[in-house]
């Protein structure tokens, strides 16, 4: 499976964020990513690179990576070889991690479809392994920012032996989280640091 054999393959491994598209703010939370990985290193004792890598959804490049983040406010537009592509490379063991910055999600539900028009999201209950396989959420998803004050929501894809392929959150903004940018209380940035170790290490083992 790519994600496990490229995260433990002997050369350090870099996580990459996806430049989309149609107007949404990709690039934000810069520091988001090191962040996690510096604390994957440090508690889940992997050996991934710090600097993140920047991958189009066209690229063939796209391959070279286990796992893609994916975030913003604004709107998201896949082209048809874009979608060609990250089909391709979420059939071939890949995963994409979505995360609504707060305004991603109509457009983001509206170009994700194309890439699997005969399945649904799937929404994750409280009892998903993805919650207590490391650190334990038994509420499910945590809620980070308040945003409409809607309660946080997660969704999957999943290929057909049931290998998670593409996470989605909404109303939680986990990766606000992660970046330092917001001031957050020191509790609530361990709180999203640690779903996102869950991610990972739910990836590593499903």
């Amino acid at each position: 499976m790519l994600i496990a054999l490229l995260l433990f393959a002997v050369e350090k491994q870099q996580f990459a964020r996806l430049h989309y598209s149609g107007g949404g703010d990709w690039y934000n939370n810069s520091d988001a990513l090191p962040n996690l990985v510096n604390y994957l290193n440090n508690n889940l004792h992997t050996d991934l690179s710090i600097e993140e890598a920047e991958v189009r959804p066209d690229e063939q490049k796209m391959f070279d990576y286990p796992f893609i983040f994916m975030t913003g406010h604004g709107t998201v537009k896949f082209s048809d070889k874009d979608v060609s592509n990250l089909r391709e490379y979420l059939q071939r063991g890949g995963f994409l991690y979505v995360d609504d910055d707060y305004g991603l999600d109509e457009s983001f539900r509206k170009e994700v479809k194309k890439l699997f028009p005969q399945k649904e999201f799937i929404e994750l209950p409280a009892n998903h392994t993805l919650f207590n396989c490391y650190y334990q959420f038994p509420k499910g998803i945590p809620k980070i920012h308040k945003h409409d004050d809607k309660r946080p929501r997660a969704f999957a894809f999943f290929d057909d032996s049931g290998r998670m392929m593409l996470l989605y959150t909404y109303e939680t903004n986990i990766s606000d989280g992660w970046s330092k940018v917001h001031g957050d209380p020191e509790e609530v940035r361990e709180k999203a640091l640690k779903m996102g170790a869950n991610i990972i290490y739910y990836l590593m083992t499903q």
